[in-house]
């Protein structure tokens, strides 16, 4: 995106994110000083931010300020319109911004808009016709975002989710599940199901040591430890994305999983609850183009 060129850019800033009310005249300034005519918009009543990128499809790109589940409810919108998407990391975790690399500082990450390029197409995930950038989880994860506020998040930070999490699995026992998956059927007993397009999740913890929202797969993975103390052995683990080598866990590469329990059980997808199992997971190929740092420089 050269700076001599003046592309209208919607920009939708979520005040409600942790950072949001700390959007002001240094951003707004760096935007405009890479070449861009912002069109600034949020969404009104019972509008979703999908709905405000549906209702401005002559932007020529989509800014969105905010954290991942920012990001979450305009995946439907970009993927209507075709518009690509460049991101101000405003919330809590800003998973998504940190798997391709973008800086965590917003006013850096304003700054540097105008010269990335909006690269080909990445993928995204989807369950039950929700869709996904990150991760989606069932189990341990999903209790944790049901139990976690906004207000919560927005005030601790990542420090209320280690907290709320501590409490969470000292209580938490494993559940039945049934994997469909590559002409195959497993009864498992999890205390965690995850299903990853991106790398990072829950404020650093890695899918998969090379995952990439662009390598045309789904990482799956299943923590079956039978007491919660054992997971903690394997927390450096799950940071690093090398969780897979441990025996109390069940991992594959795929782009497709149905996962079904016995009672219905919550989905989190990219840290917001969004739908119930049974859960069929599967993989879009090349859906929205993303203004982001060139593939090699990705942590």
């Amino acid at each position: 995106m050269g700076k001599t060129t003046m592309r209208r850019a919607l920009l939708i800033v979520n005040p409600h994110a942790r950072n949001g009310r700390g959007y002001g005249a240094d951003i707004r300034s760096a935007l405009e000083h890479g070449g861009l005519q912002l069109v600034e918009r949020s969404p009104q009543d019972d509008e979703t931010i999908s709905d405000v990128i549906l209702g401005e499809r002559d932007c020529d790109l989509v800014i969105v300020g905010g954290g991942d589940g920012s990001l979450n409810a305009a995946a439907r919108g970009l993927m209507e319109t075709g518009l690509p998407l460049a991101i101000l990391p405003l919330g809590t975790a800003n998973d998504f911004a940190r798997t391709v690399g973008i800086p965590a500082d917003p006013v850096e990450a304003a700054r540097r808009i105008a010269s990335y390029e909006a690269r080909p197409p990445i993928d995204l995930g989807e369950v039950n016709g929700h869709l996904y950038f990150n991760v989606a989880s069932i189990g341990f994860s999903a209790e944790l975002a049901q139990q976690l506020s906004s207000a919560a998040k927005k005030k601790w930070g990542k420090l209320g989710y280690a907290i709320v999490a501590a409490r969470i699995l000292m209580r938490s026992e494993l559940f039945t599940a049934y994997l469909e998956h590559d002409g195959m059927t497993e009864k498992i007993r999890t205390l965690q199901v995850s299903v990853g397009n991106g790398k990072f999740y829950g404020g650093g913890m890695a899918v998969e040591k090379d995952a990439t929202v662009d390598d045309g797969k789904l990482d799956f993975y299943s923590l079956e430890v039978d007491h919660w103390w054992k997971l903690l052995r394997l927390l450096p683990s799950l940071r690093r994305g090398t969780h897979s080598k441990w025996d109390d866990v069940r991992a594959f590469p795929t782009t497709e999983v149905i996962v079904r329990t016995k009672k219905p059980r919550a989905v989190n997808t990219d840290g917001e609850l969004s739908t119930w199992t049974p859960a069929h997971f599967r993989l879009l190929r090349k859906a929205i183009q993303v203004y982001m740092p060139d593939p090699t420089a990705r942590p």
